[in-house]
């Protein structure tokens, strides 16, 4: 490492966590590193504060009732099942398309509307709404929560071993096509419900994706200013929309009851049988009636369970699955309506204006949810160590969930833009969305296994049948989807392999990095008594140095020390951890220990969920006489500048690693360069850092 340079500046280079498991205590080896800037997992409890009783971390009602209850359902509605709400308005016409081969005749009907049936059944109501939602962490789901529940308590070994790698790449891959998915579902919610001006007049077709595209920008547009308002006509929206679904439902059903005869698994099984090729291309069809399942997990942490599983088992499943049977039984009495769209065809002629608006809104709502969850699926991939730190802003005073992050908004809008403009329409956008939907669905159901098996001790007799049969229909609804590659499946698996390369790249990046830095520290013990009466020169005020060993002697406090040959009055090591929780309680936060020679340790804790605030940790210290006034307050941050290490290919004995070594090390470089400046991140004032930079070879 070359010699270090002082030099004021107000953005230092932000370093988060770099791995997903658990903190170590203090002696982390660099495979499992802290934050060189202070930012570090903890759940032991031995360098934070007290340990954390479990009931003070959930931030959500477990059992509310009554009217709370009936408030959480409808909030629900808007939140959670807005993309598969939406799937009536493609799912069904899909299977029809005319590649599957299918003709309109009674037991074709009745195959595809028993497939449709038992998928929701199976898959949402039995996997997620039974099982999985009971793998919470601390109230929260969704993938990192998962991983984060895995993660909790390792031991050394354990943080070694394969099996813990295999599991965070798991999830690393699952968030990866959450992020797909995200992308997917409002190009095609939007264009699916615009698509009904096609049936409205032909002459409206060339109106759809310019349309489609308007829709988005103003989407996208309007996220910075915070969901908070519209957010509160999402339930209304969603709740108007399942009843219209039932009704149109049970009006098209009555015109042809025979169709319930759909009910029976039988004749599902009868259609796969019929042509074994063809029913399993028609399963990659199928899939798009539970897109969105993710979302039941992902965003029960808002909610609760209870209010979850009562919207899907009252509401939500009854609804679709009227209007699936609804446009079968439309299909049987007018098999013509196949080659336009179903859903659309159900409605009366002096509807279809109302019923376009509405399935618009409820293609907004679907939307919303998704947009929401990659900004919240992305501050706790921050947090734990996944990410680069971004510009996470807060747009709710009263909701800390309410977040909004320019940089994953802007991907995710684009994005979303160029998937309208490439595919144009719901039928080819269709062959995209099954490999995220099914993916993230099989990761789920490998990583719930190992929560059946480790967190609650269930035998492999009674954990593995469970999930030979999750995993039976997620492979076989995956596989189903692998053959549309060629159609743009491959876009998922593009963009899932993006991620995951930046995501391990920084991982394991920050872990070289910070282990580096690690053995270039000292024992604080040591450090402090080498101090003494003039010895350095203080003077006055108040020096910060954020730390992520609460032991050891940040290395940005030896590189000042040995450059300014002073030291303030008083010096705070600041360590920030990140638990593998949610959320830590305020009471709980903090641990402040005063040390000799004007010295003092504080460490924050904070979860995963959460964004820290460096301003409100040291004004709580202020009371204790540990820090002086704020404008009499320096912020010592330090900022890496990454080289690669200059190897002879000629001389190595594995030429090829160490060319893949130098390729991760330059885009961790370049990650590097990009990412958020911490003293933004942690609320620190920019005119008050002073950052102390160093050039280090990887």
């Amino acid at each position: 490492m070359s010699a270090p340079s002082a030099q004021p500046v107000p953005s230092p280079e932000p370093t988060p966590p770099t791995s997903g498991a658990p903190a170590a205590p203090p002696a982390t080896g660099p495979d499992d590193p802290p934050d060189a800037l202070g930012s570090q997992r903890d759940t032991t409890g031995r360098t934070g504060a007290r340990p954390i009783p479990p009931a003070a971390l959930h931030h959500v009602e477990e059992d509310p009732t009554g009217k709370r209850l009936a408030v959480l359902t409808l909030t629900a509605l808007g939140v959670v099942y807005g993309d598969i709400g939406t799937s009536p308005l493609y799912a069904f016409h899909e299977t029809f398309r005319p590649e599957h081969g299918l003709s309109a005749t009674a037991p074709h009907v009745y195959g595809v509307l028993s497939l449709i049936l038992w998928a929701l059944l199976f898959t949402v109501t039995v996997k997620y709404v039974v099982f999985v939602l009971r793998a919470d962490n601390r109230g929260q789901g969704g993938v990192f929560a998962l991983l984060a529940l895995l993660l909790q308590g390792s031991t050394e070994k354990q943080r070694r071993s394969r099996r813990r790698r295999a599991m965070i790449a798991l999830g690393l891959v699952g968030a990866s096509l959450l992020y797909g998915e995200g992308i997917i579902t409002p190009a095609i919610s939007v264009l699916g419900a615009v698509e009904g001006l096609k049936t409205v007049s032909p002459v409206f077709g060339s109106f759809v994706v310019p349309l489609t595209v308007v829709i988005l920008v103003t989407l996208f547009s309007v996220q910075r200013s915070g969901t908070d308002k519209v957010g509160k006509i999402f339930g209304p929206v969603m709740l108007t929309w399942f009843a219209t679904l039932a009704i149109m439902g049970v009006w098209r059903i009555s015109q042809a009851p025979g169709v319930l005869k759909a009910i029976n698994p039988l004749w599902g099984f009868a259609l796969l049988a019929e042509d074994p090729r063809m029913g399993f291309v028609l399963l990659g069809s199928v899939v798009l009636a539970v897109t969105g399942v993710e979302a039941l997990y992902a965003d029960m942490g808002h909610f609760g369970r209870r209010p979850v599983r009562l919207a899907w088992l009252t509401l939500v499943l009854p609804s679709l699955m009227l209007n699936y049977f609804g446009q079968g039984a439309m299909a049987l009495q007018d098999p013509g309506v196949l080659g336009q769209n179903v859903f659309y065809a159900m409605a009366p002629r002096w509807f279809l204006y109302p019923l376009i608006a509405l399935a618009t809104m409820a293609a907004i709502v679907a939307s919303q949810a998704l947009i929401s969850g990659a900004f919240s699926m992305t501050q706790q991939a921050i947090q734990l160590g996944y990410s680069p730190r971004m510009d996470v802003r807060h747009t709710s005073k009263d909701e800390a969930g309410q977040i909004y992050i320019p940089e994953i908004n802007a991907a995710l809008g684009v994005g979303s833009i160029l998937m309208v403009l490439a595919f144009g329409s719901v039928a080819r956008l269709s062959a995209v969305y099954g490999i995220a939907v099914t993916g993230t669905m099989a990761i789920t159901s490998l990583l719930f296994h190992r929560v059946m098996l480790d967190r609650w001790k269930w035998s492999p007799a009674r954990a593995i049948p469970i999930t030979l049969a999750f995993l039976a229909i997620d492979l076989t609804f995956f596989s189903a989807n692998l053959i549309k590659l060629a159609d743009g499946g491959w876009v998922p698996v593009v963009l899932a392999a993006t991620l995951f390369l930046l995501m391990s790249t920084w991982k394991a990046g920050r872990g070289e990095l910070t282990g580096m830095m690690k053995r270039q520290s000292m024992p604080l013990g040591l450090f402090l008594q080498d101090l003494g009466p003039g010895k350095p020169h203080r003077v006055p005020g108040t020096a910060v140095f954020m730390t992520s060993d609460p032991e050891g002697v940040p290395v940005v406090l030896l590189h000042h020390l040995k450059h300014n040959k002073v030291l303030h009055e008083r010096v705070v090591l600041l360590s920030v951890l990140v638990d593998e929780v949610p959320e830590v309680p305020q009471d709980l936060r903090l641990r402040m220990e005063p040390l000799s020679h004007g010295f003092s340790r504080v460490v924050a804790r904070y979860g995963f969920m959460q964004t820290p605030d460096v301003k409100d940790i040291l004004q709580a210290c202020r009371g204790t006489g540990i820090c002086g006034a704020p404008n009499q307050t320096t912020y010592y941050l330090g900022r890496e500048r990454i080289l690669v290490k200059d190897h002879d290919l000629a001389t190595s004995e594995h030429p090829v690693k160490v060319m893949l070594h130098r390729w991760h090390v330059k885009l961790f470089a370049i990650m590097s360069r990009n990412a958020r400046s911490a003293a933004e991140y942690f609320g620190i004032p920019p005119n008050r850092v002073v950052e102390l930079g160093a050039q280090v070879e990887l």
